[in-house]
């Protein structure tokens, strides 16, 4: 049996440790100070338990202080919970979302009580709400409240001292939510109140109950500030802890009972909380499949041609005929300008910094490092808040609010923009019809493959009704399958938009397939916008050019051809003036590859070494390193490859043509 295991431990070179192997023995000198700590924890507790007297504890529970203490505990932990969900919920939200000067002394004011003694807390309350306090003959003159020795007293000691612990929760919750949420939500139509009750709050909502049951156990449980500043009155201010206190002088075994019902209580929390408050990850369970990818319906029409008529139960997507032609100055970061007609597509690429997002996050409002003066059709949206401006973007995961059904997803910007809820449902399932995933309607996110998840958030930012439409690379994440399905889907329900569309991408056949432009940015300025045939035949970027698959050397004209920025010559037919910057498109087709130095007619000879081989469809691509020239891909047919015997780190030499060269003027 050993052996076996052995063998199956170490199948296809792979050693499964054991459970035992897998454990480290901690050392001595950390693992005794830390048993001494466990216990100096625990005796305490085992010490309630063991002095308890079992028999007579429903006695010590029943009695009428210990129950109206009891009584008015609860109520003073509700109100206070109440309180601090009333005022502590915003301040969360503020010190986790909103810059602002004196934020870190904001916070500190916010953990204060919790490093505070009780008892100064008390005082602190006092001076402040008390008769002769900063603020109580004002309360007391002009509405007639008395805080200190009332029952309002009592709840404004236990806020004062458990509303940290919701804020802190809080806070922690909402730092680690994407804000793409919201701004998804936001640029769907969505009110920054209406995206902080129906997105924030829900998607945060593990982080607030915890942080409300850790308030609600230390409210109370709150003994030293509630008898400074509300004092002991029995019914009005003498919570269940100030009982244990007067107990403890009478009857220490009654007092023990009642000790052990707080003890009882607030074990019980901790439990049910199971490490959320600080922020140790919680095991959930997991989400059913998602439903296995399908072909678009658009797959069943030979023609291509969508479902554009009707929806489900006859009801078609709705259009509102407009037309919104888009003017677009963008300063900062970015500095361009974009004027495009409805109905166009323009497909935005550039290398990774190029500013490819900052302009769309421009063109929606939300970045400061780049403003956008904005005209859609007749209207000027640029002082206008990103949910006001009837720009819907899709980011490159597509944001799906995770909480929400595919239907309910796609019926939220309608239902921001005042829509019915019945109404809204019928033209999100006619969207969702459209994109061929309205059998997944009541399905949630986590039930989505990649491919439906995308056509979804589609149909989302579709059904918003908006006047741009905006596209974070929305097919990166697929595979190669689904991207196809989603791309087709795509390019067919954007011929009918009556708006202008910008996609961002890094895949060539997106850019061609999709656009009717491509504009290509460096350094967030405009290199080029021409359509898709014209940047493929000149390129004005070597990261497009490379992008698209071709060669691209940059250089000045010489006299005899190009002077390369990367080192050596190039001979070109095509003759620029002296000094020029120019751009030299090599087709990797057009590169010959030879074992020898070639003869005959090639002006552009380079003598080099296989550096990689990879395949390009029926294709290899070659990349041959040279000393006398920059990096160069030839594209060979795999027979050529064999008789050639090319391999990694063979020696081979590279020739170009000069009329094979073209020269795109920088």
């Amino acid at each position: 049996m050993s052996r076996l295991r052995s063998r199956a431990g170490t199948r296809s070179g792979i050693r499964v440790p054991t459970r035992a192997r897998a454990r480290t023995r901690p050392p001595l000198a950390l693992a005794l100070p830390a048993l001494l700590a466990v216990a100096f924890l625990l005796l305490p507790l085992v010490g309630i338990l063991v002095r308890t007297r079992w028999g007579e504890l429903g006695e010590h529970l029943t009695s009428p202080g210990v129950v109206e203490a009891l009584r008015l505990s609860l109520l003073v932990s509700l109100w206070a919970l109440a309180l601090s969900l009333l005022l502590g919920v915003p301040l969360a939200w503020l010190l986790a979302r909103v810059e602002f000067k004196g934020k870190a002394l904001v916070r500190s004011l916010v953990l204060l009580p919790m490093v505070l003694p009780p008892t100064v807390g008390g005082v602190a309350l006092l001076l402040g709400f008390g008769r002769r306090g900063l603020l109580g003959p004002w309360l007391e003159g002009t509405f007639g409240i008395t805080l200190p020795f009332h029952t309002s007293g009592a709840v404004v000691a236990a806020t004062f001292v458990a509303m940290p612990f919701l804020v802190i929760s809080l806070e922690g919750a909402l730092g680690g939510l994407r804000q793409r949420y919201e701004e998804t939500a936001a640029s769907l139509g969505a009110s920054p109140v209406r995206v902080f009750f129906t997105v924030t709050l829900p998607m945060v909502a593990p982080g607030l109950i915890a942080g409300a049951a850790l308030t609600w156990a230390r409210a109370l449980g709150e003994f030293g500030a509630t008898i400074t500043f509300a004092g002991n009155l029995p019914g009005t201010t003498q919570t269940l802890p100030l009982q244990v206190y007067l107990l403890l002088q009478d009857k220490p075994e009654a007092a023990t009972s009642v000790s052990l019902l707080l003890l009882a209580i607030a074990m019980g929390v901790l439990i049910a909380l199971r490490g959320r408050w600080t922020g140790t990850p919680v095991a959930r369970e997991a989400a059913p499949a998602p439903v296995p990818e399908e072909p678009p319906a658009e797959a069943d029409h030979p023609s291509g041609s969508a479902r554009t008529t009707t929806g489900v139960g006859g009801v078609a997507p709705p259009h509102d005929g407009g037309r919104w032609p888009l003017h677009a100055t963008v300063t900062g970061f970015n500095e361009l300008t974009l004027d495009a007609e409805p109905g166009t597509t323009i497909a935005v690429v550039g290398e990774n910094g190029a500013g490819k997002t900052t302009l769309l996050r421009a063109l929606l409002g939300l970045t400061p490092r780049a403003h956008a003066a904005l005209r859609l059709g007749d209207t000027d949206v640029t002082a206008l808040p990103p949910h006001k401006r009837q720009v819907a973007w899709v980011p490159q995961d597509g944001a799906l609010f995770p909480h929400l059904t595919a239907v309910a997803n796609t019926a939220y910007g309608l239902r921001a923009r005042g829509v019915p809820r019945a109404q809204a449902r019928r033209e999100a399932l006619a969207w969702l019809d459209r994109l061929g995933v309205s059998h997944l309607a009541d399905r949630r996110p986590a039930q989505l493959s990649g491919g439906q998840a995308q056509r979804v958030a589609l149909a989302r930012a579709l059904a918003a009704r908006p006047r741009l439409l905006l596209l974070d690379e929305p097919l990166a994440a697929l595979d190669q399958t689904t991207r196809a399905r989603v791309r087709h889907t795509l390019r067919t329900h954007l011929a009918g938009f009556g708006g202008v569309c910008l996609i961002v991408t890094h895949d060539p056949v997106e850019a061609v397939s999709l656009a009717d432009r491509v504009l290509v940015l460096a350094d967030g300025r405009a290199l080029q916008d021409a359509p898709p045939a014209e940047v493929t035949r000149h390129p004005r970027s070597p990261w497009v050019a490379r992008m698209l698959g071709r060669n691209a050397w940059p250089g000045t004209a010489s006299a005899d051809g190009l002077t390369l920025a990367a080192g050596g010559r190039l001979v070109v037919a095509e003759a620029l003036p002296e000094g020029a910057k120019a751009l030299a498109i090599i087709a990797p087709e057009a590169v010959s590859v030879h074992t020898d130095r070639p003869g005959g007619s090639p002006r552009n000879v380079w003598p080099g070494t296989v550096r990689e081989i990879t395949a390009v469809g029926s294709r290899l691509r070659v990349l041959v390193a040279s000393d006398t020239a920059p990096d160069l891909v030839a594209e060979i047919t795999p027979d050529a490859a064999a008789e050639l015997g090319i391999v990694d780190g063979a020696s081979v030499w590279t020739s170009v043509k000069a009329t094979e060269v073209t020269l795109v003027r920088l």
